[in-house]
C-alpha cells in the first residue's frame, strides 16, 4: 500500500507547525494508496472532526488534542484513529486492517492510537481520559 507524499505533508504541518486540528484519511481503492480526504483548521471542534468521518466507510484519522492536566499545564496529544465500522464492506475493513501498520509507522509522533468500530468507541470522554 502506497502512501500519497501529502499524507505525510500535512502531518508534519499538523505535528510541527499546528496548522489543522485534524486530517481525515482515505485508500484509493483504485491505485492501492492512501490519500488526504479532508483537513480540519486549527480552530475546529472535535464535533467538526466526528462529523467529517462517514458513519459508514473506513477511515484514519489523526487528531490533536489540546487539555490541561490536573497540574493545570496546558498539553497536547495527537491522536491516531482507525475507523472501521461495523456497518462497512468486509472487503474494506480488510484492507485498512492489513495497511493500518504500515501507514502509521509513516507518520512519525502518533501518541495515542484508538480502533473504533462505533462512534462511542471514539466519543470526548474517551480521547479526554486516554490523554491523562
Amino acid at each position: 500500500m502506497a502512501v500519497h507524499d501529502e499524507c505525510k505533508l500535512k502531518f508534519l504541518d499538523l505535528k510541527a507547525k499546528r496548522k489543522y486540528r485534524f486530517i481525515v484519511f482515505k485508500i484509493d481503492e483504485r491505485i492501492q494508496q492512501v490519500m488526504v480526504e479532508k483537513v480540519g483548521g486549527h480552530d475546529e471542534t472535535y464535533a467538526d472532526f466526528t462529523a467529517s468521518i462517514p458513519a459508514n466507510e473506513c477511515r484514519y484519522a489523526v487528531f490533536d488534542f489540546d487539555f490541561t492536566t490536573d497540574e493545570n499545564c496546558q498539553k497536547s496529544k495527537i491522536y491516531f484513529i482507525a475507523w472501521s465500522p461495523d456497518t462497512s464492506k468486509i472487503r474494506s475493513k480488510m484492507l485498512y486492517a492489513s495497511s493500518k501498520d504500515r501507514f502509521k509507522r509513516e507518520l512519525d509522533g502518533i501518541q495515542v492510537e484508538l480502533q473504533a468500530t462505533d462512534p462511542s468507541e471514539m466519543s470526548f470522554d474517551i480521547i479526554k481520559a486516554r490523554a491523562l
